[in-house]
């Protein structure tokens, strides 16, 4: 019997987010909503996906006019009463798992195992791919009514404001030193609006998590080189995650949309750059959220990369 190819689901997930950048949209910055139409993807008993799934199957829905947030496995939609329509087309969702190796060493006799990580995907569709569902699968496109100023003000203080980061004003450049451990920002009177400062302090802090004392992740060396745009990537997102979490405009800064041909190349490169990338935006949101106790929807359970750890320059 002739076998089916291999599905590569790391270059079908990557082809979709350069596709979706080189079209002028970065997937993890679109007008954001928490509830109807543009919410982040659920899964089916409501919990958020995380990490690339998070990212990938928001630019899924997009890219089709999904309205709704749900995705679910096609036996999930069968035993929720409903039917998946002819035609329609799945989409992957990936996570990890792992297995133990042993091997013996042929001199000495002795045993030495090593965990191997590895990734796994299943087939999802859409609510708006399914007739029959309960009825809140399919949310109408109703936009939330935004926050007042004062709830925006008393959001943005929880989160921040118990995050112990030596953060400097003054000057008109922001960036965050690796060496010395500090965010510069210019006074948040220089900046057009209060949300591009705080959409900017959240990138530096994405920054900031990486710090060989937190998250440990590798900083590179100069503009342009491959470790520089790679933190310059999981920054963005950090941010972007802030900002909807928040409520928040999520727009990219002017002085980081230099970036973009960098991190093009990066992912064309390496089919797993987005994978891994997401995966330490999610750590470091999640370790700036610690701080306030801040509680987003609860999160589904995706694995990560592994960090590793490094040096030095100053990020914008």
């Amino acid at each position: 019997m002739r076998q089916r190819p291999k599905r590569d689901v790391a270059q079908e997930i990557t082809n979709l987010i350069i596709a979706t950048i080189e079209a002028g949209t970065l997937p993890w910055r679109r007008p954001w909503k928490k509830t109807g139409m543009g919410g982040a993807p659920l899964r089916a008993a409501g919990v958020p996906y995380t990490g690339i799934n998070r990212l990938y199957l928001w630019a899924v829905a997009d890219h089709y006019g999904y309205s709704s947030r749900y995705w679910m496995t096609w036996r999930q939609a069968i035993e929720l009463g409903g039917q998946v329509r002819k035609g329609e087309t799945a989409e992957p969702s990936i996570y990890f798992n792992s297995t133990k190796k042993t091997a013996v060493d042929q001199a000495t006799g002795e045993e030495s195992s090593k965990t191997i990580r590895f990734m796994r995907a299943y087939s999802v569709f859409n609510a708006s791919q399914i007739d029959g569902l309960p009825p809140h699968f399919y949310p109408s496109p109703v936009p939330e009514a935004p926050p007042t100023p004062s709830q925006k003000v008393a959001a943005i203080e929880r989160f921040f404001g118990l995050i112990p980061a030596d953060i400097r004003l003054g000057g008109d450049r922001a960036f965050y030193s690796p060496g010395a451990d500090f965010i510069q920002l210019p006074h948040p009177n220089v900046f057009n609006t209060e949300d591009g400062f705080v959409a900017t302090k959240a990138h530096e802090l994405g920054h900031w998590s990486g710090h060989a004392s937190r998250l440990a992740r590798e900083f590179g060396k100069r503009f342009g080189d491959k470790a520089y745009a790679f933190e310059e990537l999981v920054a963005e997102q950090v941010s972007a995650r802030i900002c909807y979490e928040l409520g928040l405009p999520a727009d990219l800064h002017e002085s980081h949309a230099s970036y973009v041909s960098h991190w093009l190349e990066i992912l064309k490169a390496d089919k797993t750059a987005i994978i891994t990338a997401a995966a330490k935006a999610d750590q470091a949101f999640n370790h700036l959220a610690a701080y306030s106790g801040y509680q987003s929807e609860p999160a589904g359970e995706e694995g990560e990369e592994a960090d590793e750890t490094a040096p030095v320059p100053a990020f914008a």
